[in-house]
This record gives structure tokens, sequence and C-alpha cells, in this order.
């Protein structure tokens, strides 16, 4: 009698703790865009483009980035600051919509753009040469405004 309730009790121990656990979803908060500045791209002397930025800076900014938001207007971007000239690259972790990626160096000049970076897509999209910024803008507008290698920034904070 002993055996057959130690085996009854085995089997249901068995079947309870095989079982799947649910998954808990961790739910994040959108963020939303706050302006810090301004920045223009230039072709030569004119214009080509302007943009309300919000400047990443921190290690937790520049970590974070763009991950958690719904999307983004067209007339804002992020614009990353690193403290040195170096090669860095990007990847869209929990970015929830596609992004050019522009990687600018110490003169201000764009070195390399990475165009229509895909959302959740983690792989590595490098800078290929060292960059000082890099400036994220909605997918399309950097061919919108035929922004090339050699076009320059400048960019003022609040």
């Amino acid at each position: 009698m002993k055996k057959g309730i130690l085996q009854l009790f085995v089997l249901l121990l068995l079947v309870f703790s095989c079982k799947e656990k649910a998954k808990v979803e961790i739910k994040t908060e959108a963020v939303s865009f706050t302006k810090e500045g301004e920045l223009n791209i230039f072709k030569g002397d004119s214009i080509a483009a302007q943009f309300a930025i919000e400047i990443a800076e921190s290690a937790y900014e520049t970590q974070t980035g763009l991950m958690y938001r719904e999307s983004m207007q067209d007339e804002q971007a992020m614009l990353f600051i690193f403290s040195q000239e170096a090669v860095h690259s990007f990847y869209m972790k929990n970015t929830e919509f596609s992004i050019d990626i522009i990687f600018i160096d110490g003169n201000s000049k764009i070195a390399t753009i990475h165009k229509n970076a895909q959302p959740y897509d983690e792989s590595s999209l490098s800078s290929e040469v060292p960059i000082k910024y890099v400036l994220e803008v909605n997918a399309g507008l950097s061919d919108k405004f035929a922004l090339i290698e050699g076009d320059s920034i400048s960019f003022s904070r609040n």
C-alpha cells in the first residue's frame, strides 16, 4: 500500500513539475521624443535638411537609443555623441520602426549611411571607419534629402 501511494506521489510530482510555465510578458512604456537641440545637414553651403534632435550621450542613452518607441516624426532625429572617435556598431534590438543610420566623423562629415535598418534586427551595422556622431532618422529620409558621404552637419543644444 505504501509503495502504491509513493508511486502515485512520484507520478503526480513528475506530471506537475514538467508542466510548462506560462510566459510573463514584460510591457515597457513607450518613450516620447524630447527636443534637446536642432541639427542641420549641409550639401556644400546649402541646408539640405533640418531636424529637431534628442541627444544620446550617457552610456544608458547610447545603449537605449530609439528602443521602446513606436515611431518618430520625420522632422525629428536622435543624435548620438561619443566622447572619442572610434568605429561603432549599432543594431535594432527593441526598435519598433525602420530607420536610416548616418555615421558622422569628428569633422562633422557624413562617413557612412546604413539605409532602412529593419525593426528588431540584431545584425551589427558598423560605421566601418572611426566616427564621433550617429544620427538616426526615419527610413527613407537619407534618400529623400539625397544625403551622401561628405555632406556635413552642425547642431546646437537648447
